[in-house]
């Protein structure tokens, strides 16, 4: 099955966090957490969003951002800001590949934007809109992605045929 990796930077909401748990448990996509968090990862409000499915969760966590680069040295990241030219419709999703946000407040800072302007994608909003929320930013990208790759392993349990 094809493999997407979403990663949360400095996360500062559980329930968002919970519920970004959930939807990749769902879809098979591995969840990567850089610290510091805003809350603990045995938080009520974490696993009440998360349901039942954050003991199947394929998550990861790290020190800090140099931590995650270090141990994924040569992986395609790609980083979800409100701040970029190219929209994530415009991008190809390869296997294995990250899909990067930012924590609520501030997204992704500048000084790593600066460095992967190339690879920045953004969702397309109207007006003053500054963002969306975090859980439905990962959802829209993440399911874009899966959609790349034909949604392989992820068409069982149709009811209706």
């Amino acid at each position: 099955m094809p493999h997407i990796n979403i990663v949360l930077h400095e996360p500062e909401i559980p329930s968002n966090t919970g519920n970004i748990g959930r939807t990749c448990a769902a879809s098979g996509s591995g969840l990567h957490l850089i610290r510091p968090f805003g809350f603990r990862l045995n938080e009520k409000a974490l696993k009440r969003a998360g349901m039942d499915y954050w003991d199947d969760l394929d998550v990861h966590e790290y020190l800090n951002y140099e931590d995650f680069i270090a141990k994924h040295e040569g992986a395609k990241i790609f980083y979800a800001t409100t701040k970029a030219k190219q929209l994530y419709t415009d991008v190809c999703f390869p296997d294995g590949c990250y899909i990067l946000f930012g924590k609520e407040s501030a997204g992704i800072p500048e000084s790593i934007l600066l460095d992967h302007r190339e690879d920045a994608i953004r969702i397309p909003m109207i007006g003053d809109t500054r963002s969306l929320n975090l859980a439905n930013s990962v959802a829209i990208i993440l399911y874009e992605a899966l959609r790349q790759q034909n949604w392989r392993g992820r068409t069982e349990g149709f009811l209706l045929e």
